[in-house]
C-alpha cells in the first residue's frame, strides 16, 4: 500500500491527475459569478441577488485555500524546467496574493452585508472588477503553464526524466 502513496505516475503525481485545476476552476467560477450577481443586483434593484453574490464569494474564499494547497504540492512535483520557472513563480505569487485579496474583499462584503444587506456600495463593485481582472491574469498564467510549458503532461514529464529539458 505504501508504494502507491510514494510512487509517482506518468504525470509525476501520486494520484491519477492534477487536482489544482479542478479546484481552481471552481474558485474562478465562484468569484466571477459573485461579481456578476452583485452587478445584476445593483443595476436591477433586485437585492436578493446580493445574497447570491455573498455566498459565491464566501465559498470562493474557502476553496481558494484548497486550491493553493494542491497548487503548492503539485508545483513542487512539477520539476519545472528553466523557461517555465519564471511563469510558475509569478503564478504562485499572484495566487498567494489573490488569497489575501479574495479574503479581504469577502470580509468587506460580510461587513456590508451585516450593516445593510439591501445596499451595496459602488466601490465594492469597483473592487470586484479589479479582482475579476486579477483573476483573468492568473488564468492566463495557469493556462500558459499547462498549454505552453506542459507542466504535468506526459510528454514533458518524460522529457524531464530523459534529461531533454533543463
Amino acid at each position: 500500500m505504501l508504494e502507491y502513496l510514494t510512487s509517482l505516475n506518468d504525470h509525476n503525481l501520486p494520484y491519477p491527475d492534477t487536482i489544482h485545476p479542478i479546484v481552481v476552476h471552481f474558485v474562478i467560477a465562484m468569484v466571477l459569478f459573485g461579481f456578476i450577481w452583485d452587478v445584476l443586483g445593483y443595476f436591477t434593484g433586485k437585492t436578493q441577488l446580493f445574497e447570491v453574490g455573498w455566498w459565491n464569494m464566501f465559498v470562493a474564499t474557502i476553496a481558494m485555500f484548497v486550491a493553493i494547497i494542491f497548487g503548492q504540492f503539485e508545483a513542487g512535483l512539477a520539476q519545472p524546467y528553466s523557461v517555465a520557472k519564471s511563469v510558475l513563480n509569478l503564478h504562485t505569487l499572484v495566487g498567494w496574493s489573490l488569497s489575501g485579496i479574495i479574503t479581504a474583499i469577502t470580509a468587506w462584503r460580510y461587513v456590508i452585508r451585516s450593516r445593510n444587506p439591501q445596499k451595496l456600495p459602488i466601490y465594492y463593485l469597483g473592487a470586484g472588477l479589479i479582482l475579476t481582472l486579477i483573476v483573468g491574469v492568473q488564468v492566463y498564467l495557469g493556462d500558459k503553464l499547462v498549454w505552453v510549458y506542459g507542466l504535468h503532461t506526459v510528454p514533458v514529464v518524460e522529457a524531464l526524466k530523459d534529461g531533454l529539458l533543463r
